[in-house]
């Protein structure tokens, strides 16, 4: 069940970051977002093995 939060919790987050990303356009915005969206899937990784609590 936590794994089925995890991925909706990670597309809510693409989506809202993607319509901000298409509004701005700033390179060091997009290199943010990214390294956000990077860490997100790492930890989202990390955790698809986990118990749930």
């Amino acid at each position: 069940m936590k794994l089925l939060f995890g991925l909706l919790g990670a597309l809510l987050m693409i989506l809202f970051l993607g319509s901000i990303i298409i509004k701005v356009k700033e390179v060091a915005l997009i290199g943010v977002v990214a390294v956000g969206l990077v860490l997100m899937l790492v930890d989202l990784w990390q955790a698809r093995n986990e118990k749930d609590t």
